[in-house]
């Protein structure tokens, strides 16, 4: 007795956001990941939900916190199930998107965590193998921040097995 079993490993709950602006059509907000996990691979905004936290409101969280930006208009945008197991990383992350509010620009207010933030258009993005994981599952899904469809969704496991 008083020993208890060890509890077994369980997937990380994470939100990204999909941040867009008017003042950049067709762009969308990316930083530079800085650490030990992902060093060098493109992010969104986004983090950890908190415990009673609607999904809308950790995404206008995380998005001012790490980028002094406030959302406007967020909603779902999809899922993603990020496993990989040589990293010991397995996250299921719900992405969000939201508008900046009208003529913000973001600041990097974590500067130990991310580069810097920029927009970039989506139809110019960096090659799949530059991005942080939740990010390159959501490309690879087919999603599209500037259509309100779900097409992308279609025939979705629920499983994205990396390297």
């Amino acid at each position: 007795m008083g020993e208890e079993a060890a509890e077994p490993r369980r997937p990380g709950v994470g939100v990204g956001v999909v941040v867009t602006s008017a003042a950049h059509p067709n762009c969308v907000l990316l930083g530079k990941r800085k650490g030990a996990l992902g060093a060098g691979t493109y992010q969104l905004p986004g983090g950890h939900l908190e415990f009673g936290e609607s999904l809308a409101e950790c995404a206008a969280r995380e998005t001012l916190e790490e980028a002094a930006l406030r959302l406007r208009h967020v909603r779902f945008a999809s899922a993603v199930n990020a496993v990989c197991a040589s990293q010991r990383y397995h996250y299921v992350t719900v992405l969000m998107k939201g508008e900046a509010e009208p003529g913000a620009e973001p600041r990097n207010q974590e500067p130990d965590k991310n580069e810097g933030w920029e927009w970039v258009k989506w139809d110019e993005f960096p090659p799949a193998d530059q991005l942080f994981w939740a990010l390159r599952c959501l490309r690879e899904q087919g999603y599209n921040p500037f259509t309100e469809e779900f097409d992308h969704l279609k025939g979705y496991t629920g499983s994205h097995q990396l390297e």
